[in-house]
């Protein structure tokens, strides 16, 4: 069964709503887990350097 059949087309302004709603949920996780997320605060920094350089490779490359 594939419940993911239907192809989804998004305007930008739905897209940024969506972006923004991960950015809030992201502050509310990390304010509530602070004590985890600042023993691993270099990992995760390198995680989300390595992922946007390579988004935006990819993004000026086409």
């Amino acid at each position: 069964m594939n419940i993911f059949s239907r192809s989804y087309t998004y305007k930008g302004w739905q897209i940024s709503l969506f972006k923004l709603s991960l950015v809030c949920f992201g502050i509310i996780v990390g304010a509530y887990w602070q004590e985890y997320f600042l023993q691993h605060l270099l990992t995760l920094g390198a995680i989300a350097l390595v992922f946007g350089l390579y988004i935006s490779y990819v993004t000026f490359r086409q």
